[in-house]
């Protein structure tokens, strides 16, 4: 898998079943093909697909508003993790966002995903609070984190 070329584009409406069925594999309250779809049709947000092969590896969503953008969404495919699609669905999401004035990012993040904290802190973004109990199915804190371009 490491040798593959992944390459991020916008979201399709076209690739939301894909998207909401890698959503469904990892989140246990996943978004549905119709909130995937509604959000990637939202002028005001970004939502990236990677893929190499014509394969879906990974998909991530911004909202943004007033220079502030939330990232909603972050996911990579089992197969795929481990092999950068992370890295590069962030920068390109960055990238975007950056385009369109946000200048401080947002996301909230399990307590115990290490993996998925590692790759923000290794980002830039730093620890700004805690939600508690703000995940279901496991009842979980979230780790509130930001990157500020100002």
């Amino acid at each position: 898998m490491n040798n593959r070329i992944f390459t991020v584009r916008p979201m399709k409406r076209e690739d939301t079943p894909k998207v909401a069925a890698i959503e469904k594999n990892i989140f246990s309250i996943p978004w549905s093909e119709k909130s995937f779809t509604d959000a990637c049709t939202t002028l005001e947000n970004i939502y990236l697909v990677a893929e190499a092969d014509g394969i879906i590896a990974g998909y991530c969503g911004l909202w943004t508003v007033l220079g502030e953008g939330n990232i909603t969404n972050m996911a990579v495919a089992e197969e795929f993790r481990r092999c950068g699609v992370g890295i590069l669905l962030m920068e390109a999401m960055e990238k975007a966002g950056r385009e369109k004035d946000v200048e401080t990012f947002f996301l909230e993040v399990r307590e115990s995903n290490v993996a998925a904290r590692h790759l923000y802190e290794k980002m830039g973004y730093k620890d700004i609070g805690l939600r508690r109990n703000f995940y279901e199915r496991p009842v979980e804190n979230a780790v509130v984190m930001s990157k500020m371009y100002v």
